[in-house]
């Protein structure tokens, strides 16, 4: 990645942010779309034909949206710069985990290639930030994460957590409270029988949650 400036604008750079999230399984829809970034449909509609006409998005009336390789390109370079910032502000810093998306969603637009990859090399070249995310390498690589979901676990099973599907501060704050959070060890104790909620251990504690949050909270099998 070379040292420019934000090639497109801050906008426009959410947004492909977030057809990067969303198109992992199939085309990002643009009620998804809509539903992530807090605009009316109308709006996204008129904001994806203006990045498909730049090149960054190829969209089609129905069927959804995605990503360009130079589309690609743009939202994992602001994704690397947003990460390795989250990663800076709170093991440098002292921020909590649930505090600092806000500050590195705006941040991340402002900071030079240059002093995102200066960052990198003062905090080791990380991998993944502190909420698992992986963090995309400066020529576009993304490192491979255990991505098993918690609410997929059978009775008895375990699960170490390598990551959450959350930027939201009062969920994050949740479920650090019950101590999930990367590198604990969770065990799935029983689930109640409509399947809606999961009662778990947690590090010797235990906590129920809902099947919606189990399904934010990724990682790998422990035998």
């Amino acid at each position: 990645m070379t040292d420019r400036g934000p090639t497109v604008s801050d906008a426009a750079g959410d947004y492909l942010k977030a057809i990067w999230a969303l198109s992992r399984d199939g085309p990002a829809t643009t009620n998804a779309i809509a539903a992530r970034l807090g605009f009316s449909p109308a709006s996204v509609s008129g904001m994806l034909a203006r990045l498909s006409e730049a090149g960054l998005v190829r969209h089609v009336r129905y069927r959804g949206a995605t990503l360009t390789d130079a589309g690609r390109r743009e939202a994992l370079r602001l994704m690397r710069r947003h990460r390795l910032v989250e990663t800076f502000m709170i093991e440098r810093l002292g921020y909590g985990w649930d505090e600092v998306h806000d500050e590195a969603e705006a941040i991340e637009h402002a900071v030079s290639d240059r002093f995102a990859e200066r960052l990198a090399t003062l905090l080791g070249d990380p991998s993944h930030d502190p909420h698992g995310d992986p963090i995309p390498t400066a020529d576009g690589r993304v490192p491979d994460t255990p991505d098993l979901p918690l609410a997929g676990l059978a009775t008895g099973a375990a699960l170490r957590v390598a990551r959450l599907l959350s930027q939201d501060a009062e969920i994050l704050g949740h479920l650090a409270s019950l101590g999930i959070e990367p590198g604990a060890t969770i065990r799935v104790v029983r689930r109640e029988p409509a399947g809606e909620l999961l009662h778990v251990e947690v590090e010797g504690r235990t906590a129920a949650i809902s099947r919606d949050l189990a399904a934010r909270v990724r990682g790998s099998a422990v035998p």
